[in-house]
């Protein structure tokens, strides 16, 4: 291993230094509301626990 770092990184090719930030933004953006969303539905789900769900029961059709 007789490679610097900096051997290394010059080898890489100008494109895969180059970092989308609107794109990296947007993912992060993305986790940080789908943890939100999973951290109230979680709290909501202790306040109002769904049991399993139940059908409604049908109606019998009315005589005429």
């Amino acid at each position: 291993m007789g490679h610097s770092r900096h051997d290394v990184s010059q080898a890489m090719s100008d494109d895969d230094k180059l970092i989308d930030l609107n794109a990296e933004r947007a993912k992060r953006v993305h986790d940080l509301n789908d943890k939100r969303l999973n951290e109230v539905r979680q709290a909501f789900e202790q306040a109002m626990p769904l049991g399993k769900v139940k059908k409604k029961p049908k109606n019998k059709p009315k005589k005429r």
